[in-house]
């Protein structure tokens, strides 16, 4: 009897020390449910278990502590240290936000989920950014219903957004945009996000439509960028490096650190490409770094930085002719004087967060940019100096107003640009084969631009299905101009500002049943005229000018079906445009603005997206969007000319876009998209038109994990699978000089393949 206790015992002792059980469960975060079939692995021993019918689970572990990592299709990996055999584990796991309806809107006054806000707000999240090659941030944008991007080139792009800003001749204006709450548009409304690293980048929000109630002058809407940031706790490395058609490659080196209260992310890529056309080279390097630190338990703190270094070559629009015979060719004179710009640019900010209370907060930032860029052009060499300063702070509160619940957001924004301009004659006629050389100074200018906005909203739960909100915005702006160069008989000096400019908004929203909900909005937007605008034919400021203005109306509905598996959107909108600013050409590179009239921007825009699960670790995700676009002059006589009825210049009537996302628990990932883009008018008097296109393009995307810290990914793809010659940008309301025809086009890049590898390691 007593050598079977003994025996027992040594039994029980050894069991101890070869190997004792972990015991514990896996639910789902949001609502506690069970998740079977969850992956539990011992990184320390490589030991794999399931999670069985209840969630639970056993895993053998011979010595603690041991780091186990969890995982389940569809939702966030999660990571569990473990210390103790005694201990039963509850491990959550967070669902992966695919679903639009759930994305907390972050760029207007108060945030928000999506499917409760009433207006129209794109997005392209992390995933969507996945889809193309990495080289052009802007062409994701044409994701977006609603939003159309003309790409001359790398570095040759402007955005519209519901038509505002198509008649733009080059680059974009009359939108706003902000990189982490940092304004990236200039203090007279130009705009350039060519530059930006998309994979710096997680995730991207568009507000369509006038925001002036928000953010002041942008009438067309505003695009808020928001920096990458750590995935997971930890310190990872990544580097990437990709090959594509026209001799282009992209190296990408990433880093970040994050923990309880620090995170850290930081981007170094750099883009070089010879360009499918003549004098197309393009050389950018650029960097950001990202850090936030919790300072105490109400108090955080964060920092952003982004520098663009970039010399990109410019071949121009190209007439017709030469773009159906000769697409690959630069026009002329850009060609021989090998026309370029070069800028360095930055942009450097620091915000803090304080918490008053539970239902009170702060957060104030001050931030810097600047640019120091030159241009040589076929008619004059630019050169450009800009520096931008400013602050904004915002106040939320949550509080009751009678017995309704409501929200509470006010705050002020000030900005202030210097900006010192100059150019030169281009003798590059003069010394043959040789590109653009300096010749004499031709004008010497200096600009201090200013804006101040204060703006307030509240948002009331009038009912527990019913939300209303009202906002405001009072923007003063103003500039001085400085005429330094006195060897001409042209004086441009003078001050000028516009008038205080009142934008209010109303917008309210209704569940009609479970995750359905319809909304509708009127809102007031405005755009300032640029300098170069205000200056008539003479070199003296155009005093009677008038900011645009325009108000939006709009009606839509947003909703989930199949128990939150299809999401779609559904916006009508009417938007009013009056005192019309027409840039009108009266040289190679003069314009003067003029108020001609207004316009009505009346459109549809739909969205559907749908996750479904084949089975087998295959997960998919098919996806529409469209925009039927009815854009017209409604009053609108230009040199003697009434072009009334007349359709909008430089945006398609229509455009379309589907596309399948699939992927894969082996690590497999596809992408395929077809865009199709109805015909765009080129002139006011719409006698010339583009024809409509079509493009088809794929992406294949394994990873490997070759170990529990090394990853190693293989990317490929065709972009315009179907070889499609089409328009890519067009230059409104072309003229030629000297009996030539009018460039209105620049080529889109035929076939092309691009393909790449990554390797990470998580230390």
């Amino acid at each position: 009897m007593e050598r079977r206790i003994l025996a027992a015992l040594i039994f029980i002792c050894f069991g101890k020390v070869f190997g004792q059980n972990i015991e514990g469960r896996i639910i789902n975060s949001e609502n506690s449910e069970a998740i079977v079939d969850a992956r539990i692995k011992n990184l320390t021993s490589d030991a794999v278990v399931f999670s069985g019918e209840n969630g639970e689970f056993s895993l053998e572990a011979e010595d603690l502590p041991i780091k186990l990592e969890i995982t389940y299709l569809g939702f966030q990996n999660n990571y569990r240290t473990v210390t103790s055999y005694n201990e039963t584990l509850l491990i959550t796991l967070d669902p992966v936000r695919d679903n639009l309806s759930e994305v907390v809107v972050r760029s207007t006054i108060i945030p928000n989920e999506l499917q409760e806000v009433p207006a129209s707000v794109g997005l392209l999240t992390e995933n969507d950014l996945r889809r193309t090659d990495a080289t052009a941030l802007m062409d994701n944008f044409n994701y977006v219903p609603g939003m159309y991007v003309n790409q001359g080139a790398l570095n040759t792009n402007k955005i519209n957004i519901r038509g505002i800003g198509a008649r733009s001749q080059y680059s974009t204006n009359r939108i706003q945009a902000y990189f982490d709450g940092i304004p990236m548009t200039t203090a007279e409304g130009e705009l350039t996000l060519d530059d930006i690293d998309q994979e710096s980048l997680e995730r991207v929000e568009i507000i369509k439509g006038p925001t002036s109630s928000i953010y002041g002058a942008g009438l067309g809407g505003s695009i808020n960028l928001y920096s990458a940031n750590p995935e997971a706790q930890g310190t990872t490395g990544k580097v990437n490096y990709q090959l594509s058609s026209f001799n282009t490659s992209k190296k990408t080196v990433l880093a970040s650190h994050s923990s309880e209260n620090t995170s850290f992310f930081a981007n170094y890529s750099h883009l070089k490409s010879d360009g499918y056309r003549e004098n197309g080279e393009y050389d950018r390097k650029s960097a950001l770094v990202n850090a936030k630190l919790l300072t105490s338990e109400n108090n955080s703190l964060s920092f952003l930085a982004n520098f663009t270094q970039l010399k990109a070559f410019i071949p121009s629009s190209l007439n017709e002719e030469d773009f159906i015979n000769d697409p690959e060719t630069a026009a002329y004179t850009w060609g021989a004087s090998e026309g370029y710009e070069s800028y360095d640019r930055g942009l450097l900010g620091l915000a803090y967060t304080h918490q008053f209370s539970e239902n009170f907060d702060n957060t104030t930032s001050i931030y810097m940019n600047f640019r120091n860029g030159y241009e040589p052009r076929p008619f004059d060499i630019l050169k450009e100096e800009r520096l931008s300063a400013g602050a904004r702070t915002k106040f939320n509160l949550n509080t009751n107003i009678g017995d309704l619940a409501s929200q509470l957001s006010f705050g002020a924004e000030y900005y202030n640009e210097w900006y010192e301009i100059g150019t030169f004659e281009n003798l590059f006629e003069d010394f043959t084969d040789q590109g653009s050389v300096r010749g004499a100074r031709l004008s010497n200018n200096e600009q201090v631009r200013n804006y101040a906005n204060f703006f307030g909203q509240i948002s009331l739960e009038i009912t527990e299905n019913w939300n209303a909100e009202a906002g405001f915005n009072i923007n003063t702006t103003g500039y001085t101009l400085t005429d330094l160069y006195a060897e001409d008989e042209v004086d441009q000096t003078g001050d000028y500002r516009f008038n205080t400019i009142f934008s209010p908004r109303i917008g309210t929203t209704y569940e009609v049943a479970p995750g359905k909900n319809i909304y509708a909005s009127i809102s007031h937007g405005f755009s300032t005229p640029t300098v170069a605008e205000t200056l008539t034919p003479e070199g003296q400021i155009n005093t009677d000018l008038e900011p645009e203005t325009g108000i939006n109306y709009e009606i839509g509905f947003k909703g989930n079906w199949l128990n939150n598996r299809l999401y779609t959107e559904v916006a009508l909108y009417s938007i009013q445009i009056e005192n019309l600013l027409v840039a009108q050409r009266i040289g190679q590179d003069q314009y003067v603005g003029v108020n001609a009239g207004k316009t009505d921007h009346n459109g549809i825009e739909f969205l559907a997206q749908y996750n479904f699960d084949f089975g087998a670790g295959i997960t998919g995700k098919p996806y529409v969007n469209a925009a039927f676009n009815f854009f017209e002059f409604d009053e609108f006589i230009n040199e003697d000319v009434d072009n009334a009825g007349n359709e909008l210049p430089g945006v398609p009537k229509s455009t379309v876009n589907l596309g399948l996302d699939l992927s894969t628990a082996w690590g497999l990932t596809f992408y395929s998209n077809y865009r199709a883009v109805g015909e765009i008018p080129l002139n006011d008097s719409n006698s010339e038109y583009t024809d409509s296109y079509e493009l088809v393009n794929l992406k294949a995307v394994y990873s490997l994990n070759v170990s529990d810290y090394f990853e190693i990914n293989f990317n490929a793809g065709i972009n315009n699978v179907l070889d499609e010659h089409y328009a890519a940008s067009v230059v409104t309301n072309a003229v030629g000089f000297g009996g030539a025809a009018p460039r209105y086009y620049y080529p889109g890049n035929p076939r092309n393949y691009f393909g790449g590898v990554g390797v990470r390691y998580n230390f």
